[in-house]
């Protein structure tokens, strides 16, 4: 059954979720952000086939569970969109998904290292992230979620995780709201970057000293009441999407 048509300011909202992802550096020509219907929990909205910093209010498009596009009208979509209803059908509590090749994280999913903590801005991370080897799953592949198969593997990996890495791909960040998941891919990318540099410090200076679990389940529960600080921020810096 065909869902009411999604609200305006929702379209608009992923428009910019979007173009904030590209001047933030986590999404270049490839990449994509979702959000669930707010009136379907089986429908998602995602962009047509193209480049993230060039979605318009008219490049959305509405997705079911299943992948297939409701008003697609002949356009390309994105190949790896299994991504995105896979994860909604696992988790319900997710409501916006963001697939990445950010290149900080890429160096974490082909040496099994797990991106942790290294400063509050990241409690996040505290739960620590998933690691998916596509190879487990369809064995020597293009690398690309391609199908709904590989789609549930992928979901099935990340389980309550709110980040799995994807060995020699990217990794793929989940959020219960569009401004949470953007805060989530921008700092998973800082992240990568302060622990890599603290990693090589370390090999003279001693072990790196992350956050605890309590002191990363504290700093996230305070940064959540603080997206629309940086959201607002951001939305500004990418200006108007007309």
């Amino acid at each position: 059954m065909q869902p009411a048509p999604p609200a305006a300011v929702l379209i608009e909202k992923l428009v910019v979720a979007n173009r904030i992802l590209f001047d933030q550096g986590v999404v270049d020509g490839f990449g994509h952000v979702s959000v669930r219907h707010d009136a379907s929990t089986t429908h998602f909205l995602l962009a047509r086939n193209m480049a993230p910093a060039l979605v318009r209010r008219e490049d959305v498009l509405v997705f079911d569970l299943d992948g297939n596009a409701i008003d697609a009208g002949g356009r390309r979509v994105y190949l790896e969109r299994f991504i995105h209803g896979e994860i909604y059908r696992a988790r319900p509590d997710v409501k916006a998904v963001v697939h990445s090749h950010s290149p900080s994280v890429i160096p974490f999913g082909v040496t099994r290292q797990a991106l942790r903590p290294v400063f509050h801005m990241s409690g996040f991370l505290g739960d620590g992230t998933a690691l998916f080897d596509i190879r487990d799953a369809a064995g020597d592949t293009d690398m690309l979620i391609r199908d709904a198969g590989l789609g549930a593997a992928l979901a099935a990996t990340l389980g309550s995780s709110s980040t799995v890495l994807m060995r020699g791909h990217g990794s793929t960040v989940v959020g219960e709201t569009l401004e949470q998941v953007v805060y989530r891919a921008v700092y998973a990318e800082v992240n990568a970057r302060l622990q890599m540099q603290a990693m090589g410090l370390a090999q003279s200076s001693g072990e790196v000293t992350y956050l605890n679990a309590q002191e990363a389940a504290k700093a996230a529960a305070t940064n959540d009441t603080q997206l629309a600080r940086v959201w607002e921020l951001w939305s500004r810096r990418v200006g108007s999407i007309d």
